[in-house]
């Protein structure tokens, strides 16, 4: 893990500027997913987490939705590898672990199923298309 990277865990209207920002990049632009998809009504009730690097410029988001999913975890072409969605992605299990949820979800898409199995979470049922790519749904059992 990179001790130099800062995760901000808040709501849109706190993470809203960067956390949009990454998503346009990552989803839009790199993986060509509609923008008019990418943004949606569940983000003024989700948990957002958002990674900083030293000089606090913005390296990737997720965010936690009330129902206990995990969802729009997207890091920086130039970020990845450096542990930055490791990061993410436990600050977001912590976060619904102080919420008392039992178990997270979220919609891995297959080129992510082995970071997130990494991570505890174990596949489920089919494969489906969202937003034209790939995907399996993954869970993980949380415990105190």
């Amino acid at each position: 893990m990179n001790k130099n990277i800062n995760i901000i865990v808040g709501d849109w209207e706190a993470c809203k500027a960067d956390a949009a920002a990454i998503r346009h990049a990552v989803f839009v632009q790199e993986q060509q997913v509609p923008a008019e998809i990418e943004l949606d009504e569940k983000d003024p009730y989700c948990v957002h987490a958002v990674a900083y690097n030293e000089q606090g410029l913005a390296l990737g988001t997720g965010r936690l939705l009330p129902d206990g999913h995990i969802g729009r975890m997207a890091v920086q072409a130039h970020c990845r590898g450096l542990g930055v969605g490791s990061m993410l992605l436990q600050a977001l299990v912590d976060e619904a672990r102080l919420r008392n949820y039992l178990e997270v979800v979220l919609s891995a898409q297959l080129h992510a199923q082995d970071f997130y199995a990494r991570h505890g979470f174990v596949a489920e049922g089919a494969v489906y298309i969202d937003a034209g790519i790939k995907h399996v749904t993954m869970r993980h059992a949380l415990t105190a």
